[in-house]
């Protein structure tokens, strides 16, 4: 295990299996203005790179306690073929060595491992015994499925390596007929720019007011994207290229009026769904529709293979507060992909119970209020 001190970081972790947005320097850069130490790591075999770790430290002072404590986090990582397991023995031992001497509440990681295809239980479902091996596992050192599970577990991936064709017949067919409908009715899309983020913003706050769920403030999304946006000169070079992740708001509107967008993400052949808003208005034209279908098709035009639609249940049945957002998904013709979800190493149990306990309730307080500050500054 070894610190990561070169530029070139994006380009080495292409070489390792399913490299993830989450883990590349721009993420990083995001979220070392929130907070967080960026802490790249690789590990070798000889010469050849067989693993690599973006490891985000946050460090917590308590009042009262004279001690800094620390968590550290490995969104969708670490990367290397979990199936290995000499490999994954000496990284998961490498990152419980690190988290101690670090004096770390806990260590969480989130690599993408897939535990199976399809909705549980249906005609459709596929099991992935490596990743059925790897929970057996972790369980075995010590490691806990977190209660705390920062990214989606669950997703669905639509192929976009067919013509457009064929991955329109792979939809549903009131899918299709609502694509249609947005282009007969006026519906148009186009690329937004940086003069729209205020407006997108402004969209995306009242959709979380609409839908009941709790975002960030405004600095933290220009942040983001200004930091992975197509037309910083810092990546004007990397356009089309699969080395360098960028992103682009893709935003519909009614005769020149914006009543729906989407953020996506593009890294390593993957294009990620992360953003999505509207409003209220001309909703019976389907906007959101041919959004995604242009998102698609922007995705197989980078060269992308699959289109990550960010998001499935973690329970696939109406109780799930995602069924709904699913529905919708589940009709542009992907594929549910069930993955291995956030697991915690705790060095310190002691603190690790009292994080565990305390944080949710900080955490509600902070998003209740965080939707009145919303709602407050659309009013």
């Amino acid at each position: 295990m070894k610190p990561y001190t070169d530029f070139n970081w994006n380009t080495l972790i292409t070489q390792l299996p399913n490299p993830h947005f989450l883990q590349t320097r721009e993420w990083a850069q995001v979220k070392e203005k929130y907070g967080w130490q960026a802490m790249p790591f690789v590990w070798y075999e000889g010469e050849k790179l067989v693993a690599a770790a973006m490891i985000l430290k946050r460090t917590l002072s308590i009042r009262g306690f004279a001690a800094r404590l620390s968590v550290f986090y490995i969104p969708k990582g670490p990367l290397m073929d979990w199936e290995n397991e000499s490999l994954r023995e000496r990284v998961l031992s490498d990152l419980e060595e690190f988290a101690k001497k670090q004096g770390a509440i806990f260590i969480k990681i989130d690599p993408d491992v897939v535990l199976g295809k399809g909705i549980p239980e249906s005609e459709d479902e596929q099991i992935n015994l490596g990743g059925q091996k790897l929970q057996s596992a972790l369980t075995k050192r010590g490691w806990r499925y977190s209660d705390d599970q920062i990214q989606f577990r669950n997703t669905v991936l639509v192929d976009v390596q067919e013509d457009e064709e064929e991955i329109l017949m792979r939809m549903k067919s009131k899918t299709r007929y609502n694509i249609r409908l947005a282009g007969r009715k006026g519906v148009k899309v186009r690329v937004g720019t940086s003069g729209d983020w205020a407006m997108l913003y402004k969209m995306y706050a009242e959709t979380s007011v609409r839908d009941g769920f709790a975002i960030r403030d405004e600095s933290y999304y220009r942040t983001v994207w200004e930091t992975f946006n197509l037309q910083s000169p810092a990546l004007s070079r990397a356009e089309g290229s699969a080395l360098n992740p960028i992103a682009e708001p893709l935003i519909a509107e009614v005769d020149g009026e914006p009543v729906a967008a989407i953020f996506i993400f593009y890294f390593a052949e993957r294009a990620y769904y992360v953003y999505g808003m509207s409003t209220t208005n001309h909703r019976n034209k389907m906007p959101t529709y041919l959004l995604q279908w242009e998102a698609m098709k922007r995705a197989k035009e980078r060269g992308c293979t699959h289109y990550d639609l960010w998001g499935a249940p973690e329970v696939f049945d109406e109780s799930d507060d995602m069924w709904g957002v699913f529905r919708f998904k589940s009709g542009l013709g992907g594929e549910v992909v069930r993955t291995l979800g956030a697991w915690d190493h705790a060095p310190n149990a002691f603190w690790y119970k009292i994080y565990t306990e305390l944080i949710p309730r900080v955490l509600d307080v902070m998003r209740s209020r965080g939707k009145k500050k919303t709602q407050k500054n659309i009013d």
